[in-house]
């Protein structure tokens, strides 16, 4: 598959999420996910001479897309390890990160890959090629109740218990190494009415688990609490509730899990402040161009 800028991916609100970074020509800024490379892009045409940009992706596919320009620093690298690379740049503080989470149009279009219920494929589902870990690793080798927690936590589905029993009797024949297979194996479980939703839900619970992609944000959302100097900006872009749940909580009281911390006279204390109380979404022309950004949630906020 020939991967250029353009067909990697698309990028999701980029006017909405490049200006809510109010970006300053001088300063240093961060795009975790590159990608195709559209908003590192529109935020290089933003940054003056002295500015300065790091973008991370641990696919080796968007390498392709690198920018040729001296203020970029292209980081091939999960974005959990963000402070310990800019421990290594020798970047204390930054003006602002970025964050377009979820999958890139890229993965969901590659037949090679296995992101897609679309394709028959080797059931992979590694963002990071170089990662040990399969879906079809974890689909073969995991117990039932853990294969069914995997399906209940970051897939929501009701039915996981069945879901996964139905697993551990396929596999028990033949291993699951293709999409195909693993369709087959619970393709009866599934309403017709809602069989498309549920299994992109399915899908969804299985890369999250491949990729650690909850942890990894939690990580990477710390780190730039950490980072951000007072008045930074943190713009980030939702694909689902999981993920939603976590970054609404850190930017609200300063943690993943929301816990409220309040000072003696009551009030919350956190290290953000909230740029918009209301959630941007994407324009329904947006909507109608780009089918991915219908689920996209953007939320900004600024360190204190």
């Amino acid at each position: 598959m020939i991967v250029t800028a353009e067909t990697y991916h698309v990028p999701v609100l980029l006017k909405e999420s490049i200006e809510g970074l109010d970006i300053k020509p001088n300063g240093i800024y961060v795009d975790v996910t590159f990608g195709g490379g559209g908003h590192s892009r529109e935020i290089l045409s933003r940054l003056g001479k002295d500015g300065h940009l790091y973008s991370f992706d641990q696919d080796a596919d968007a390498e392709c897309n690198i920018i040729d320009d001296k203020r970029l620093t292209f980081v091939r690298s999960n974005f959990r390890y963000l402070k310990n690379w800019m421990r290594y740049y020798g970047v204390e503080q930054i003006d602002g990160l970025l964050a377009d989470l979820g999958v890139s149009s890229h993965h969901f279009d590659d037949d090679t890959r296995g992101f897609s219920f679309r394709f028959d494929a080797p059931l992979d589902m590694r963002m990071n090629k170089q990662a040990n870990e399969t879906a079809a690793d974890i689909v073969n080798k995991s117990s039932e109740a853990h294969l069914a927690d995997i399906l209940y936590l970051y897939g929501e589905l009701k039915n996981a218990r069945r879901i996964a029993a139905a697993l551990v009797k396929a596999r028990a024949t033949k291993d699951i190494l293709t999409t195909q297979d693993f369709i087959d194996a619970v393709q009866p479980l599934f309403i017709r009415e809602r069989e498309k939703k549920d299994m992109a839900k399915l899908f969804q619970a299985l890369r999250i688990e491949v990729n650690h992609e909850l942890k990894a944000l939690q990580e990477m959302l710390m780190s730039t609490t950490d980072l951000l100097k007072t008045g930074g900006r943190l713009a980030v872009i939702t694909y689902h509730s999981l993920e939603d749940r976590i970054v609404k909580n850190v930017m609200k009281t300063g943690n993943p899990d929301g816990k409220v911390q309040q000072d003696f006279y009551g009030r919350v204390e956190s290290p953000f402040v909230l740029v918009s109380n209301k959630v941007i979404t994407p324009s329904s022309s947006e909507q109608e161009r780009n089918p991915r950004s219908r689920s996209a949630k953007l939320r900004i906020a600024e360190r204190r």
